[in-house]
């Protein structure tokens, strides 16, 4: 074979090399969105999702399968990019860090994730499409009543929270655990005097155990829970606000609360579960 004979050989060679990164990092094409940028994604034709479970009602899993209200929004939105949704959980560390959407484990984090100052240093929020409570949940013969009575009181939390952070700032003795089972398996058994986490998910706690009550809400302003993708992906972000507020307008929002939690308003304080 000449060298003039293998030239185009080269050429296609050298096409396909160039090409094989878009076939390894996987794009997707919004031009039907009428703009003209690509949402990068880690795997072609798969929106990869990091959640926490559980952590009812947002997420858990279901006969091998996660499911909630995260869930459901999570499928939303990769519908709506025309790709699937594949949720993996991780330590919800790993979520409040950002270092799960920093590091490549996944696209977008869905894990009722609250919006603080703090974490928007390491992560872009989405809109808002949920706001809850803190609450502390107490066995049904506690005295305490009131944040006075957490100061010095042994409190469980799940690491990395804003259940956590409001407990520790009423002064308790806070004991960390890595998800909302272990934390209420240890207030069932006595190893911690209260609980502290979002309403909805200590609403959940109560729908299996009457032994428990709630103690108190929080009378100051819910948290504001959010999806959260890498500061860098732009147009990810911009996606899936429009996938949440297309959920808002619709209605389909509303019914999805009413579904997981019990909550058809913004809001999950229709959720609460009776205090006494």
């Amino acid at each position: 074979m000449s060298i003039f004979t293998a030239k185009p050989n080269l050429k296609k060679s050298l096409a396909i090399l160039a090409l094989a990164p878009l076939v390894l990092t996987g794009c997707v094409s919004t031009a039907s969105d009428g703009e003209n940028g690509e949402v990068n994604l880690i795997n072609n034709g798969v929106l990869t999702v990091c959640t926490n479970t559980p952590y009812m009602p947002f997420e858990y899993e279901e006969n091998g399968k996660i499911v909630g209200l995260d869930a459901d929004i999570a499928e939303a939105i990769a519908k709506d990019l025309g790709v699937k949704a594949q949720l993996t959980s991780i330590s919800f560390e790993g979520l409040d860090s950002g270092t799960g959407l920093t590091s490549g484990q996944c696209d977008i984090a869905l894990g009722g994730i609250s919006v603080t100052d703090a974490r928007k240093s390491k992560m872009a929020f989405s809109n808002v499409y949920f706001e809850d409570k803190q609450a502390i949940l107490v066995p049904k013969d506690s005295k305490i009543s009131s944040a006075a009575d957490l100061k010095g009181a042994k409190v469980g939390a799940q690491q990395a929270t804003s259940g956590e952070e409001y407990a520790k700032n009423q002064g308790a003795d806070v004991t960390q655990y890595e998800d909302t089972s272990l934390m209420i398996s240890a207030l069932e058994t006595g190893k911690v005097q209260a609980v502290s986490a979002n309403l909805s998910v200590i609403s959940e706690a109560l729908k299996a155990n009457p032994s428990l009550k709630i103690a108190y809400e929080t009378s100051e302003g819910a948290d504001e829970i959010a999806a959260a993708v890498s500061p860098t992906n732009t147009t990810l972000l911009e996606k899936a606000n429009q996938s949440i507020d297309k959920l808002k307008n619709s209605g389909e929002l509303n019914k999805l609360k009413e579904k997981w939690v019990g909550a058809s308003s913004t809001s999950s304080t229709a959720a609460t579960a009776p205090k006494s």
